[in-house]
């Protein structure tokens, strides 16, 4: 499973990576966690609003920051 975390770097991109690493740990999934910071790449993703999760290619979550036990739904 390919996770990316969409954003710049700004407190809630750091937040969400954190609830994500979390979600994979208590799940026990073997996942690789990826950050795209880049707005050319982000914005590939049709994405205008950040952070967002990408969970195998998927948009799953944009604009908020989910807490833990929201992103194990998306896993």
């Amino acid at each position: 499973m390919i996770i990316k975390i969409l954003g710049t770097g700004c407190a809630n991109c750091k937040k969400l990576e954190e609830n994500t690493r979390e979600a994979v740990q208590v799940l026990g999934i073997d996942a690789t966690i990826e950050k795209v910071t880049e707005i050319k790449d982000i914005m590939s993703y049709g994405v205008m609003k950040t952070p967002a999760l990408v969970v195998d290619g998927k948009v799953k979550i944009m604009g908020r920051v989910p807490s833990a036990e929201e992103i194990k739904k998306y896993l």
